[in-house]
């Protein structure tokens, strides 16, 4: 991995590891490569009792270009030990893969760990297979690749990639993301008996693109990418369940623009998939993208997504990393049918310093000494009476020399907000409010908001603030976000308007995971 061509290429690459250690904004308990690019997960699974992390990975800068596979492995998806690049390009003219080794995921072949991926070539994306050793480390990519030759004859892709595979009684079957142009998102299926020899069965499901106003939280592209189609309810994949107790799950994508994460409920059964309702994933939109997920030995269905960055492509560059890791995190159905997410208990081992503060009314606004810091986890339990508005403020920094921006609260120039809103009727809202996050006006500040159901008033927030990188939980909705504050904030306050309540708040300082510079190539 010598020399660096791409235009945003202008860190020497022994400078990266540096650059990123020195930045800031670079989370400390989330999982972010040793320095580069990062984006999204792959391969996440438990073997053999090993939590397994793939990840795009490009060792050559904080950019999108020459995508190898990252590897880290864990006992508690908590601490994580970097592992040797698991796939590498493959030069030459006829190699699949000579662009880039892009997403996919590992499936168990009879014991024999298998890796079904992307190879770039040129423009085009096509299925490829790896084999690795009983320990995952080493991996020998397939002669048949690529195993599938082209994308569906007579059908005008508007792109072709990123795999979820599973095992359906003698067979395996496939997923591989598209979209029809004209029309919408897809996931083709296919089905083979030895993951060489694909037949192609036809689509499981076709979006509709003009369904609603491009700009919408819920549109659903014109493609789907890293496509995930998991059993939500009980029962096994395939086995018919009820009508919506299937999951699919997408990333929506427009002609190289990331949109968000969405999700259909509904039933798969043979070879199609009959949708029920359209739900978006996570509230925070790109900032949570191409999630994956798996069941672990526990039974969980633990996922990752990728946290993509809110600043400009020159920062990062600069900064000599890009991309972070969700926590992990837990999904299950709610009692609406749809799908609740918690982090793992595993993060709670990262907690250090715990305060906790008696039930209150809350008016107005209070900075609380007890609880600064810009690596937290706060746990919260509120009630609020129709009307009312709970605020939370992260991140604060108090100004200085009138430095403070209009609207701000007393003694602070930055903070990011986050408020959960209370109707009058059925209607209540998590809002994440970024205007005065950062006195950089070229990072990303716009507001992300979605529904959330409170149940007589109650709400249970839990805030995992990261530097640059916070996650957000209310009553089981996900609203994840990058901020960028530039006066070091640490300070936490409350707020709010109307009837609030504070039944609980528990506060911890958490724990970094990796204790310094760590290798581009382990």
């Amino acid at each position: 991995m010598t020399g660096l061509t791409h235009p945003l290429a202008t860190v020497p690459q022994d400078e990266l590891v540096i650059r990123a250690e020195a930045d800031p904004h670079r989370p400390r308990f989330h999982f972010v490569s040793p320095a580069g690019w990062l984006n999204d997960p792959n391969g996440v699974s438990q073997w053999n009792g090993t939590y397994h992390l793939f990840y795009q990975y490009n060792p050559e800068g904080a950019f999108h270009h020459r995508i190898l596979w990252g590897h880290a492995t864990s006992t508690d998806l908590v601490n994580w030990t970097d592992r040797p690049v698991a796939l590498e390009p493959s030069e030459g003219p006829d190699s699949p893969d000579a662009d880039g080794c892009w997403s996919g995921v590992l499936v168990n072949d009879g014991g024999t760990p298998t890796l079904v991926y992307s190879g770039r070539h040129g423009e085009r994306e096509l299925p490829c297979v790896a084999v690795g050793s009983p320990d995952l480390l080493t991996w020998t990519k397939a002669p048949e690749n690529p195993v599938i030759a082209a994308p569906p004859a007579g059908v005008d892709v508007t792109a072709y990639r990123d795999h979820c595979v599973w095992r359906e009684g003698s067979s395996w079957r496939q997923l591989v993301g598209s979209g029809i142009r004209g029309r919408g998102g897809t996931a083709f299926l296919y089905e083979s008996a030895d993951l060489r020899t694909w037949d192609y069965i036809g689509p499981l499901f076709i979006g509709d693109a003009a369904s609603v106003d491009p700009a919408a939280a819920d549109w659903e592209g014109t493609m789907w990418e890293c496509v995930d189609l998991f059993r939500a309810g009980p029962g096994s994949l395939g086995d018919g369940g009820g009508p919506s107790d299937d999951v699919l799950v997408f990333s929506a994508w427009d002609d190289g623009d990331t949109r968000h994460p969405l999700y259909w409920t509904g039933r798969y059964s043979g070879d199609s998939f009959e949708p029920a309702a359209l739900h978006r994933l996570d509230y925070g939109g790109r900032h949570f993208y191409a999630p994956q997920s798996f069941i672990d030995d526990a039974g969980r269905r633990v996922m990752f997504g990728w946290l993509q960055e809110g600043r400009t492509d020159e920062a990062m560059v600069e900064a000599g990393w890009s991309g972070v890791m969700s926590l992990p995190r837990v999904a299950t159905l709610d009692d609406q049918g749809e799908l609740a997410f918690t982090p793992v208990p595993e993060v709670e081992t990262l907690r250090r310093d715990h305060v906790r503060l008696d039930p209150q009314g809350v008016a107005g606004s209070e900075v609380l000494a007890e609880v600064a810091g810009n690596q937290l986890d706060l746990e919260l339990d509120v009630e609020l009476e129709p009307g009312s508005v709970f605020r939370l403020g992260i991140l604060g920094s108090s100004a200085d020399s009138g430095a403070a921006l209009e609207g701000t609260a007393p003694g602070s120039a930055e903070e990011t907000v986050i408020e959960v809103s209370r109707g009058t009727g059925s209607d209540s809202w998590l809002r994440l409010d970024r205007s005065r996050s950062s006195l950089d006006s070229s990072v990303d500040a716009e507001e992300r908001s979605g529904p959330v159901i409170l149940a007589a008033g109650r709400l249970h927030l839990r805030v995992l603030v990261d530097r640059s990188a916070v996650e957000i939980f209310a009553n089981g909705k996900a609203l994840t976000a990058r901020v960028y504050p530039t006066l070091g904030g640490t300070s936490v306050r409350f707020a709010a308007a109307g009837s609030v309540r504070l039944l609980q708040l528990d506060a911890w300082r958490m724990e970094g995971i990796f204790s310094g510079p760590r290798p581009l190539f382990p």
